[in-house]
């Protein structure tokens, strides 16, 4: 069994984005629009969530079911 990727505030965007893009809806549906920006290769989501006004607990738990549901 793989162990689950667990994501954190403090990861650049760019990096969760590496590891499956399947998570870009999941940065959409909370507001995150820009990921090809070149703020993205180098903000952790903590940061973008703030310059956005975004709820970063939220953004990360949601990442984490993903990440949870693929096993």
């Amino acid at each position: 069994m793989a162990a689950t990727t667990t994501i954190t505030k403090d990861m650049i965007i760019a990096d969760v984005l590496n590891l499956d893009r399947g998570t870009v809806p999941i940065f959409f549906k909370n507001g995150l629009h820009c990921l090809g920006c070149v703020m993205a290769s180098g903000e952790s989501i903590e940061e973008a969530c703030a310059v956005h006004a975004i709820d970063v607990e939220t953004l990360v738990s949601e990442l984490n079911k993903f990440f949870a549901a693929k096993g």
